[in-house]
């Protein structure tokens, strides 16, 4: 295990410092170099089971923490991220997996993960997804992101709440609750990355939220 000190970016950026949660020696060394060889972003620590993670993370306190679900020993990702986010809350999980059923994902949502990303996510859009976690957002393969929607669409009611919202505020939450990626947002839109973000900002502070899933469940009055 590697520990590299909090450092700023080229742009001026905090660095992000993550930690990766993953049993496969392969995945988890092309994450690490992945991480590693991009600036703005730091590996703290690599761990391949949920008992030493829980056991060392906390020395490490990073921001972001990848999560596979699968680990060996009598812990699974699951129940490592509900024992960390219990002891502290401010740290921010997300799942990276192969698995996209229904179960898994509200599972993980419920034990305190904030995303949900794919091990087929294209190694760009990882580390977008990484930062957007970072930044306060709520991360998710649009597959995965789908699935959440199409649950809360079942019971979806008009929410009065949304009309403090400008017309392009609920595009963006529109696009939000898709899965969009804030680029794929701001291509979509026609507008810059850092106008999603300004506008995904406004949005959390009307709302009340602090997380794309809160949005997405006042969007839908859940």
């Amino acid at each position: 295990m590697t520990v590299y000190s909090k450092k700023k970016s080229q742009d001026n950026m905090d660095t992000i410092t993550i930690a990766i949660v993953e049993d496969n020696h392969d995945i988890r060394t092309a994450m690490e170099l992945l991480i590693n060889g991009s600036d703005g972003y730091a590996c703290v620590g690599t761990f391949n089971n949920a008992e030493t993670a829980v056991e060392q993370i906390p020395q490490l306190m990073p921001n972001v923490v990848l999560m596979d679900f699968n680990l060996p020993g009598g812990m699974n990702g699951i129940e490592c991220i509900a024992q960390l986010k219990r002891e502290h809350p401010d740290m921010q999980f997300m799942m990276l997996t192969v698995y996209e059923d229904d179960d898994k994902i509200f599972m993980a949502l419920e034990a305190g993960a904030s995303g949900y990303i794919l091990k087929k996510t294209s190694p760009g859009e990882l580390l977008e997804a990484i930062r957007d976690l970072y930044d306060g957002g709520s991360p998710m393969s649009s597959q995965i992101a789908r699935r959440v929607v199409a649950f809360f669409q079942k019971q979806a009611k008009p929410n009065p709440a949304l009309e403090a919202l400008t017309t392009r505020e609920k595009e963006i939450l529109d696009q939000l609750s898709k899965g969009y990626l804030y680029k794929e947002i701001a291509s979509n839109l026609f507008i810059s990355i850092e106008t999603v973000r300004r506008h995904v900002h406004n949005i959390y502070e009307k709302l009340h939220v602090r997380s794309r899933t809160d949005a997405v469940n006042k969007y839908y009055n859940r």
